[in-house]
C-alpha cells in the first residue's frame, strides 16, 4: 500500500519531534540518575558521619573482652559471626548488672553508652530516621536503637579497620568491624528518599512534556509562517495558469530565498505573458496579412466572372492572381520557417562554412536588383571560417543585403563586409551598411519583431510581409550569435551580426 505524502510542515514538526524527544529524554535521564546518584551520596556521607561517632562511642564504652592484639579478631584477622564464639567473657548482661555508665535496653540487652552528640544524630526514633545496632565478637547483640528494623543480620565475614556499604531492600546500610572484632553499624530506610526521586522524576516528565508541547507548538507556527509565501505563490500561480498572466508574485517580507524564487517565476510569467501576447499578435498580423491577398485573389475572380472578357484581359487577371498567390506562398513559408526555428525542429547544421563567400555570393545574386536602383554594391570582405549552416547564413546575408537595397535611395551605395575578432579570433562578424533613409530612433527596438514595418503606408504591392529581419533573428539566434542595428536618419543604417567560430 503506497503510503501517504506527508506535507512540509508535517515534515518539520515530525522530525523537530523526534530531535526534541531524545533530547528531552536524554536530559531527564541523565538528570534522574544524577539527582538519585547524588541523594544517595548525601545519605551515604550522612551514615558514614554517624558510623564514625559509633565507632568512638563503642571503644569508648565497650571493653575488649578475651581479646588481644594478636589473638583471633585482634588487628590482621578475620572473625565470622555465624561461626563459634570462641573463648571470651560473659555475654553482656550475663552475671552482674550493668555497667557504670552503662543502660538497660527494652528487651534487657545493654547498650553501649552514646555520648550527648551521638545520641542526638539519633534523637528520632521514627521508622523514617537514622538507626543503630551493635554486635560484639561472635554475633552476641551488643545493642541498638528502638527505631532499628528487628530482622536486621548481622554482617558477616568481612576485615576489620574498613567502613562497608549494603542496600538491604529498601534500607542503606553502613558498618564496621573493630580492631577487636565487634561490629557497628548505621542505617537508614531509603522509602523517602525513593519517593522524593520518583517525585523529581515526575516533575522533570512533566517539563519535558511542557517543554516538548511548546517546542512543537513552535515550530509548527514558525513553519506555517515560513511556508505561508509558498502558499502565496501556489495561489498566485493557479490564478496565472487559470488565465490571468498579468498576475505577479508579491513576497516583500519572505526569505531572501523565497524572495529570489519570487523573482525568477514572476520573470518567467513575465516572458510567458510576453509569448502569449507575442503569439495573439502573430495570429492577428498573419491573419490580417493573409486577409489582403485573398481579398484582392476574391475580387479579380469575382470581376473575372462578371462578364465576359477578351483574352487579354484573362491573362493579365491570371497574371495578378499568380503573384498574388506567390506573395502568399512566400509569407507561408516564412511564417513556417520561423515555427520551425522556435519549436528547435529547424536546428542548423555545423560545417565548415567561410562567411566571406557567403556574402560574396550573395552580393552576386542580388546585383541586378542594384543595378537597376543605381546602387553600388562594395563588398570587402577578409576569410572568416566558422561552424554552421550555410544556407541559413546565406539566407540572413540575402535579406539584409536586399533590405539594404529596398530601402535605400537611387543611386545610393551599400557596403558588406565581414572580419574576425574577439579574443584569440573566436568570433566572425557580418556587417551592412546603407546610406538611405535610416530608421527612427522609435523603431529600432522594434525592427526584429515579426510584421513590424518602420513604414505603416507599404503594403503588399511592394512583397514586402515584414517577416525577414525577425527570420535573420531567429536563425543567428539558432547560431548562438547576435544581431544589432544602428541607424541615423538620413544616413542610411548599419546591421551587424556577430556569430562565434566554433571548432574549424
Amino acid at each position: 500500500m503506497k503510503l501517504p505524502v506527508l506535507s512540509i510542515r508535517a515534515r518539520l514538526l515530525g522530525w523537530s519531534g523526534v530531535l526534541l524527544t531524545a533530547v528531552l529524554a536524554g536530559f531527564g535521564v541523565t538528570a534522574y540518575q544524577l539527582e538519585r546518584t547524588q541523594a544517595l551520596g548525601r545519605i551515604d556521607d550522612e551514615l558514614d558521619r554517624r558510623l564514625a561517632r559509633l565507632q568512638d562511642d563503642w571503644r569508648g564504652s565497650v571493653p575488649p573482652v578475651g581479646r588481644g592484639p594478636g589473638g583471633p579478631g585482634g588487628p590482621g584477622g578475620r572473625k565470622s559471626f555465624a561461626g563459634k564464639e570462641g573463648k571470651r567473657g560473659p555475654r553482656d548482661g550475663e552475671g552482674g548488672g550493668p555497667r557504670d555508665g552503662e543502660r538497660e535496653g527494652t528487651r534487657g540487652t545493654v547498650l553501649f553508652k552514646l555520648t550527648p552528640a551521638t545520641a542526638a544524630l539519633f534523637a528520632d526514633e521514627s521508622a523514617a530516621a537514622f538507626y543503630y545496632a551493635a554486635w560484639r565478637v561472635g554475633g552476641a547483640e551488643g545493642g541498638r536503637s528502638p527505631n532499628a528494623p528487628k530482622d536486621i543480620p548481622a554482617p558477616t565475614e568481612a576485615a576489620w579497620g574498613q567502613r562497608f556499604a549494603r542496600t538491604r531492600g529498601e534500607w542503606r546500610e553502613h558498618y564496621y568491624f573493630t580492631e577487636m572484632g565487634d561490629c557497628v553499624l548505621t542505617g537508614i530506610a531509603l522509602g523517602g528518599t525513593e519517593r522524593a526521586t520518583r517525585q523529581f522524576g515526575w516533575w522533570l516528565l512533566a517539563a519535558g512534556a511542557g517543554v516538548l508541547a511548546v517546542g512543537l507548538g513552535g515550530t509548527w507556527w514558525i513553519a506555517a509562517r515560513a511556508l505561508r509565501p509558498v502558499n502565496d505563490i501556489g495561489a498566485t500561480a493557479r490564478r496565472i495558469a487559470a488565465g490571468n498572466l498579468a498576475e505577479r508574485i508579491a513576497a516583500p517580507d519572505a526569505a531572501r530565498e523565497l524572495r529570489e524564487l519570487a523573482e525568477v517565476l514572476n520573470s518567467t510569467f513575465a516572458r510567458l505573458e510576453a509569448a502569449f501576447a507575442e503569439q495573439r499578435n502573430f495570429t492577428a498580423d498573419a491573419s490580417h496579412e493573409l486577409r489582403t491577398p485573398i481579398a484582392a485573389l476574391v475580387t479579380a475572380m469575382q470581376g473575372l466572372l462578371a462578364r465576359d472578357r477578351s483574352g487579354e484581359e484573362y491573362r493579365e487577371t491570371v497574371e495578378a492572381c499568380l503573384r498574388t498567390v506567390q506573395q502568399m506562398r512566400r509569407l507561408t513559408e516564412s511564417l513556417l520557417a520561423l515555427a520551425r526555428l522556435d519549436a528547435g525542429q529547424d536546428t542548423p547544421r555545423h560545417d565548415s562554412v567561410d562567411l566571406a563567400d557567403v556574402a560574396r555570393a550573395s552580393a552576386d545574386l542580388l546585383k541586378p536588383l542594384a543595378e537597376q536602383r543605381k546602387i553600388i554594391l562594395h563588398v570587402e570582405t577578409t576569410p572568416t571560417e566558422l561552424r554552421g549552416d550555410e544556407q541559413r547564413l546565406a539566407q540572413v546575408v540575402t535579406n539584409l543585403v536586399a533590405n539594404a537595397i529596398h530601402y535605400n535611395r537611387d543611386g545610393g551605395e551599400v557596403r558588406v563586409s565581414t572580419g574576425v575578432e574577439g579574443r584569440e579570433g573566436r568570433e566572425v562578424w557580418l556587417r551592412v551598411a546603407d546610406d538611405g533613409h535610416g530608421i527612427a530612433a522609435e523603431h529600432l527596438p522594434h525592427v526584429f519583431e515579426r510584421f513590424y514595418r518602420a513604414d505603416q503606408a507599404r503594403s503588399w504591392n511592394e512583397g514586402r510581409s515584414g517577416l525577414g529581419l525577425a527570420i535573420c533573428k531567429a536563425i543567428v539566434d539558432a547560431h548562438g550569435g547576435t544581431i544589432a542595428v544602428t541607424s541615423t536618419v538620413g544616413e542610411g543604417a548599419t546591421f551587424t551580426v556577430r556569430l562565434p567560430r566554433g571548432e574549424t
